[in-house]
């Protein structure tokens, strides 16, 4: 029985409290609710409803002191005043009232140094199970004086039907208030706004006590060398991190504190599309009993068809990371050795692997580039830059600069290395060239892991001024310098121009009068 009271949530009142029910229980409640469906092997499937993803436009900080002074504000951080998200949260705390409610305790952050604990109050059992999932599980000693340094209030069947009354951009909100220590959600039922939300305000602690939070994912070698993996959506970050050599120290979100890197989560949350034994077998595997399958398609004795994206492209599943059998149970390691930046050219101008300097790797990083496909509805086939500052824009309530500069000083103060890998297209752009091979990019990855990379002798490209290895086992010599790859020769310099323009005229917003011109350590013309 839990001994919460209403007042305890900031409630008038409750229905029954279910206050960190276990797998089992929340399993049961899922079932007798009739809230999802079972997949062939007794894995709960859900559908998240129309949202099958995050609504950044809905996304808002209140704007007061002291944070207002630490916030970028903008596009990504959204203001709202005190006096609405008051008046919003009076009608989720209202809404919450009186119902039946799902309370669950976690820590994010496994540093016991520097973790938070956060409580989750939701009116779904899945969204139970998800956070369950994705946060770090207090053992029971930790539970009876757990006190709370943040609360999510996640009222997904609300909505604010004052939305233009307040100057919002829909009915939908996610609103963080950093004074209060208080989030809220409505109008979404999408699970990933309570994981992402909450790594958005370690995002907001960590930096202001130079620790650096990372949109990454991080291994460890037999000899405790530890890696990281920035990417955006689709470079290959949680496919390339899962190495059954390599002990798993998490898949999306970590620090790097004095001691070394450290897991924000207790669990994974992999994309299923086209997901299958061969190609991915751990994640593969760790889809079974108290994982959480999202907005996949299954016929009606719950066999899944994976390559189905008729939901949504974003299939998800979410699984406490001990599903993985080759995890590191701290959750913790060193400071890094290598840190490897992924992107998927399909330009197909970048080399397969280019090893950085410093100054290079906050160049990089401060840019995030990968490239998308546009969308052949329209007719266009050529490729669309995207730049996303630090690989996780989205979620960075300061401005990048702030986590580029602390990059830079931890690198330097750990001599690591750094690498730009490329997995996108060679020989070409998308629809002449051909995608990287899973085996060759494992190559790059592994002459990088083993530091056989360092041996090699290098040469620089045109343009962006990148050191490539002329020779690497496991790699064909042709594709290492990226022009030698293609047969129109007068062709790629044309689109490698295009491309550091688009570099160039990005990286503009990150320049500050009397700071350190980065633009010096990226492409030229």
């Amino acid at each position: 029985m839990s001994q919460l009271q209403a007042a305890d949530l900031g409630l008038k009142s409750v229905g029954t409290l279910y206050h960190n029910l276990d797998y089992a229980q929340l399993f049961a409640h899922e079932q007798a609710r009739k809230e999802g469906k079972l997949s062939h092997n007794g894995t709960m499937m859900v559908d998240t409803g129309k949202f099958t993803g995050r609504s950044p436009k809905d996304k808002y900080f209140v704007k007061q002191a002291p944070s207002q002074d630490a916030i970028a504000w903008g596009n990504i951080n959204q203001p709202i005043s005190a006096e609405i998200f008051d008046e919003i949260y009076a009608d989720v705390t209202a809404y919450l009232a009186g119902k039946d409610l799902y309370v669950t305790d976690g820590y994010s952050g496994a540093n016991p140094e520097t973790r938070k604990s956060v409580r989750f109050i939701t009116e779904i059992a899945w969204q139970s199970h998800f956070v369950k999932n994705m946060f770090i599980r207090p053992p029971a000693e930790d539970l009876p004086g757990f006190a709370p340094n943040f609360q999510i209030y996640n009222a997904a069947g609300m909505t604010n039907r004052k939305w233009q009354k307040h100057g919002l951009n829909s009915e939908v909100f996610v609103i963080f208030n950093v004074e209060k220590n208080i989030a809220i959600i409505g109008g979404t039922w999408y699970g990933g706004e309570m994981k992402k939300g909450m790594f958005t305000m370690m995002n907001y602690w960590l930096p202001l006590e130079k620790i650096l939070s990372m949109h990454c994912s991080a291994n460890i070698g037999h000899h405790g060398d530890v890696a990281l993996f920035f990417g955006l959506s689709g470079t290959g970050k949680t496919t390339l991190s899962t190495d059954p050599r390599r002990r798993l120290i998490g898949d999306d979100e970590h620090g790097w504190d004095a001691d070394g890197v450290f897991n924000f989560e207790g669990g994974c949350y992999a994309k299923c599309i086209n997901l299958s034994a061969q190609n991915e077998p751990e994640i593969f595997a760790a889809i079974k009993r108290n994982a959480l399958l999202e907005n996949v398609v299954a016929d009606p004795a719950g066999n899944i068809d994976y390559a189905d994206g008729s939901k949504t492209e974003n299939t998800r599943v979410s699984y406490p990371i001990d599903h993985i059998e080759n995890h590191e149970p701290s959750l913790k390691g060193g400071h890094p050795k290598n840190i490897i930046f992924l992107t998927c050219d399909a330009f197909g101008v970048l080399p397969p692997v280019s090893k950085l300097s410093r100054e290079q790797a906050m160049y990089y990083f401060l840019s995030g580039y990968t490239a998308k496909v546009a969308g052949t509805e329209r007719g266009v086939t050529e490729p669309q830059a995207t730049f996303s500052a630090c690989f996780g824009e989205a979620f960075l309530p300061l401005h990048p600069t702030v986590y580029g500069k602390l990059l830079g000083e931890k690198m330097a103060e750990h001599g690591v290395n750094a690498y730009l890998v490329n997995t996108g297209w060679a020989g070409g752009g998308y629809g002449v060239g051909s995608r990287m091979s899973i085996k060759a990019t494992r190559a790059c990855i592994n002459a990088i892991l083993d530091g056989s990379i360092e041996d090699a002798e290098f040469d620089q490209t045109p343009f962006f001024k990148l050191s490539i290895p002329k020779q690497l086992p496991g790699v064909d010599t042709h594709l290492l310098n990226p022009r030698n790859a293609w047969t129109d020769k007068e062709n790629f310099d044309k689109i490698a121009r295009k491309l550091a323009g688009m570099f160039i005229e990005n990286f503009k917003k990150y320049y500050v009068e009397g700071d350190i011109d980065f633009t010096q350590f990226g492409p030229s013309l």
